[in-house]
C-alpha cells in the first residue's frame, strides 16, 4: 500500500464500488456530478495519492490529480482578506489542494488588463487550466477564450466567448430583496452601483427593475447611483439626489457599507430614515451598525460547482457546462423598517 489509501479504503468509507471511485478520479462518464464530487473531495481528504508511474497515472491525472490550475482575479477585485472574492478564492483553492492539484494565482493589473497581457503561466501553458473570479475585460477574456486551456468563469459570464460559467441568481436575487422592500411598505426604492461594471450588477439591476414594474412603481433615473466606474473602481464619493427615496438597493454589502456611512455623515439614519439593502452576506454585512438585509451567496455552492466543471473538463476537452446558475437566498437583518 505504497500511498497508504486504496481505492477500496475510499469505497468502504463512502459505501460505492472500487469501479465508481474509479471512474469518479479518472473523470469517466457512468458517475453523477454529486457522487463524483463526494469520491473526489474525500479522496483529497483521506490524502489518496495515484501511482506517478503506469497506466494507473494516465487514468487518473484525467481528473485533475497532479495537474495545475492558474486563478485569476482582477487587481480592482483584490481588497481585505474578509472580502467576497477572497473568499471565493481561498473556497476554489482549497478543494483543488485536497485533491493535490496545484494551484498557481495570478492577480491581473490593470495596466495589464488593459493592454491584453496574458499571465505567462497562461499563455505559455504551464498550467492545465484556468478559473477566473471576478470581471475581465471582454477582450482580455477572448484571447484566453482563444487558447486550448479550459477556463471557467465564476461570478460572471460574457457574451460572444464561449466560456463556461458559474454565476449567483443575481437576476432573481435583485428582485428578491427588492420585494423585501416593497412588502415592508417602501414605494420610493433606488438602486446604487455601475450596471455596465459586471454582468452580476447589470442583473441585480434587471431584477430591481422587473420588481418595480410587477408593483407599479415609479422608475426615476436620478435614483439610479453609481458607486464605481466601468472598469470596477469604487468611487471615493457617491453622490445622492436632492430628493430621496425611501429605500435604497446596493449592488453588494461593500456598497451597503459605504452607503450607510455616507448617509450617517449627511445626518440620515438607517433604518429609521432611509432603508438599506446589500448583496453577497459576507463579513461586512454583520460587522456594520446596523447589520445589513442582504441576499446570501453561496459560496460553497459556487466553488463546488467551479471545480466540478474544471474536472470534467480536464477529463474531456470537449465538455461544456454554459451557464451554471446557484441560487441565492434572502437573509434580514437591521437595516430595514416597515413604513407605512
Amino acid at each position: 500500500m505504497k500511498n497508504g489509501v486504496r481505492m477500496i479504503d475510499i469505497a468502504e468509507k463512502l459505501g460505492v464500488s472500487v469501479v465508481t471511485v474509479s471512474n469518479a478520479l479518472a473523470g469517466r462518464d457512468g458517475v453523477s456530478d454529486s457522487v463524483r464530487r463526494k469520491i473526489c473531495d474525500t479522496a483529497g481528504k483521506m490524502g489518496y495519492k495515484p501511482s506517478n508511474t503506469g497506466k494507473s497515472h494516465k487514468k487518473n491525472i484525467h481528473a485533475g490529480i497532479g495537474r495545475s490550475i492558474a486563478i485569476l482575479t482582477s487587481e480592482r477585485f483584490v481588497g481585505d482578506k474578509g472580502t467576497f472574492y477572497w473568499k471565493l478564492t481561498a473556497n476554489i483553492s482549497n478543494r483543488l489542494s485536497a485533491m493535490n492539484i496545484l494551484t498557481v494565482y495570478e492577480c491581473i493589473t490593470r495596466k495589464n488588463e488593459r493592454n491584453c497581457i496574458i499571465p505567462s503561466t497562461v499563455s505559455e501553458h504551464k498550467v492545465d487550466g484556468v478559473i477566473i473570479i471576478g470581471q475581465l475585460r471582454r477582450d482580455f477574456l477572448f484571447l484566453i477564450s482563444k487558447s486550448d486551456i479550459p477556463v471557467v468563469c465564476v461570478d460572471f459570464y460574457v457574451s460572444r466567448c464561449e466560456l463556461d460559467s458559474v454565476n449567483s441568481d443575481s437576476y432573481y436575487g435583485g428582485y428578491i430583496i427588492t420585494d423585501h422592500l416593497v412588502e415592508r411598505g417602501h414605494r420610493k426604492i433606488g438602486f446604487i452601483g455601475n450596471i455596465n461594471a459586471t454582468s452580476s450588477i447589470n442583473d441585480r439591476f434587471l431584477g430591481y427593475i422587473k420588481c418595480l414594474i410587477e408593483n407599479k412603481l415609479e422608475i426615476r433615473r436620478e435614483w439610479f447611483l453609481e458607486d464605481r466606474d466601468d472598469t470596477g473602481t469604487l468611487f471615493e464619493r457617491i453622490s445622492f439626489p436632492e430628493d430621496m427615496p425611501t429605500a435604497f438597493v446596493c449592488n453588494s454589502d461593500e456598497t451597503a457599507f459605504r452607503v450607510i456611512s455616507a448617509l450617517r455623515q449627511k445626518g440620515v439614519r438607517v433604518p429609521e430614515d432611509i432603508s438599506i439593502v446589500g448583496y453577497d452576506n459576507y463579513i461586512v454585512s454583520n460587522i456594520c451598525v446596523p447589520a445589513i438585509t442582504t441576499v446570501e451567496v453561496d459560496i460553497e455552492q459556487m466553488a463546488s460547482e467551479s471545480v466540478d466543471i474544471m474536472l470534467k473538463k480536464l477529463g474531456n476537452p470537449d465538455y461544456r457546462e454554459g451557464r451554471k446558475i446557484i441560487s441565492g437566498k434572502l437573509v434580514v437583518k437591521d437595516s430595514t423598517i416597515d413604513i407605512g
